[in-house]
């Protein structure tokens, strides 16, 4: 199982492939992708990188579905 933890708008979630989430409106247009650089953990067939604040090799990226 693979998931993060991002952060956007002040707020955190745990989030994994194929996930809806929402979130505070960010400045993109629907049906753009968006990216998340603030990903604090990532976790991946049982091994862990945590962030020190954020894990900086890795970005979770996103599809806007609605504004």
């Amino acid at each position: 199982m693979v998931y993060a933890v991002i952060r956007t708008g002040g707020k955190q979630y745990r989030v994994r492939e194929g996930d809806v989430i929402e979130v505070d409106k960010l400045p993109v247009e629907k049906d753009r992708t968006v990216t998340f650089d603030d990903v604090l953990l990532w976790v991946s067939d049982g091994q862990a990188k945590i962030g020190t604040p954020i894990v900086s090799d890795v970005k979770v990226k996103a599809k806007v579905l609605d504004q």
